[in-house]
């Protein structure tokens, strides 16, 4: 029962609903609810703030939901642990990524599912602040993200690859047919870029601003959809990350490698430094670290 009430407040804080979370751990809301009484009394501190729906934990249930989080995770990950031993390993990956990556993750994903077919792959696009809450709440098994821009802690890292950016434009544009592009003439240009609540774009703003030069964009938008959508349709140009260009796959877009400088940033795989690790996170790592990097990335970087 008591790794049962683990797993109800973490569903509960997870869902923000009595009903939801009820759902979720595959029981009644009574029983839930029920559960989460017990272990107040168990633990004889008020845990859920009362109401007439869930509105929040109280000073002491935040702290007891921290432990909940850490003995739901270390069960799951011994279930695993232990039919591992028995046979192949299963269970699921839970893998943040941030957006600026996503056509990259498949290529350390595929090796991964090819050794390991039974584990369940989740990828989810997250900002790497919302990477690391995941890593420290044990909500994710491993992220991928920046390693010097605003870097993660308490994490153990593997490098990837470095990122380049590239100037796009129509094909049709008139400057399509440039064989490199400068950072300072392509902020000239009617750009549409990330919102700068986005890593990527605070990155762009760096570069812009050690060359001299301030980040104006006639365009912003929150994903790279919406960046798409512009420079094709919306009379804009705009700097992505030639990883982005590629996973798009279209040809009506032209990347135009960006110098002066030549500015890359570091691209990796980062899990946890807590021991043991969840053995899906164990198994991609020690996957990663035997894997040739250069060869695998250098197409997409």
């Amino acid at each position: 029962m008591f790794v049962r009430q683990m797993h109800y407040l973490v569903a509960l804080a997870r869902e923000k609903h009595f009903g939801r979370a009820a759902e979720a751990c595959h029981v009644s809301q009574p029983t839930l609810s029920a559960g989460i009484r017990k272990l107040e009394q168990e633990l004889g501190v008020p845990i859920v703030v009362r109401g007439h729906r869930f509105i929040g934990f109280t000073t002491e249930g935040e702290r007891v939901l921290g432990w909940a989080r850490q003995i739901a995770a270390d069960y799951e990950n011994l279930r695993q642990e232990r039919a591992e031993t028995g046979g192949a390993l299963s269970g699921t990956l839970r893998l943040g990524v941030i957006p600026a990556t996503m056509p990259a993750a498949p290529l350390l994903l595929a090796p991964f599912r090819a050794r390991h077919p039974q584990v369940k792959v989740q990828m989810l696009s997250m900002s790497s602040a919302a990477i690391q809450r995941g890593l420290d709440e044990l909500d994710l098994d491993a992220g991928i993200t920046y390693l010097e821009n605003e870097p993660l802690s308490h994490v153990r890292r593997i490098d990837l690859y470095r990122e380049r950016y590239v100037f796009v434009t129509r094909s049709d544009g008139k400057l399509a047919r440039r064989a490199t592009i400068g950072w300072v003439e392509a902020a000239a240009e009617p750009l549409c870029l990330l919102t700068q609540d986005m890593q990527n774009r605070r990155i762009l703003d760096q570069v812009l601003h050690n060359a001299g030069i301030a980040s104006q964009p006639v365009v912003e938008t929150n994903s790279f959809t919406g960046i798409w959508a512009f420079v094709r349709r919306g009379g804009c140009a705009s700097i992505v990350p030639l990883a982005c260009l590629r996973g798009l796959g279209r040809d009506d877009l032209v990347g135009i490698p960006l110098v002066e400088p030549d500015y890359t940033q570091p691209i990796g795989l980062v899990v946890s430094e807590r021991d043991p690790l969840s053995p899906v996170a164990a198994a991609l790592f020690k996957l990663t670290r035997n894997l040739a990097l250069d060869h695998l990335f250098e197409n997409i970087s």
